[in-house]
């Protein structure tokens, strides 16, 4: 697993490049909330947006996620660990006043763009 990229992983890379694109600027791989030992994948300080690209094996995408066949029993507790850190993780954020963007590696990174660009235009809006 040591081998598996923590960032600048495809997804992330060509979702920052949509974004970009849009005119957004943003921070990569950085902690929303000092306190808190996570680690969004892009973050708009200003606006308090937090977006996590989520890998479909890693996080259990409901369209995607093929439960493995070999050590069964451990993979199925680690992908729902990380669906309950990923909850844990929303409910903090948004406890602090955050917006949390979930995309999944699999969507369209303009259509994912499109939408994270609203909501950081909302957040400024109503700021």
């Amino acid at each position: 697993m040591s081998a598996n990229k923590g960032r600048d992983t495809k997804p992330e890379r060509l979702l920052r490049s949509a974004l970009h694109r849009r005119g957004l600027r943003y921070r990569v791989s950085a902690r929303p909330i000092a306190d808190l030992r996570r680690t969004a994948d892009v973050v708009f300080t200003k606006t308090r947006v937090a977006v996590f690209v989520d890998g479909c094996f890693w996080h259990g995408c409901p369209e995607h996620h093929r439960p493995a066949t070999k050590r069964a029993e451990f993979w199925q507790e680690k992908i729902e660990g990380n669906r309950a850190r990923d909850a844990d993780t929303n409910a903090a954020l948004n406890a602090q006043g955050w917006t949390v963007v979930r995309v999944w590696e699999h969507e369209d990174p303009e259509l994912a763009a499109e939408r994270i660009d609203q909501v950081v235009r909302e957040r400024t809006a109503g700021a």
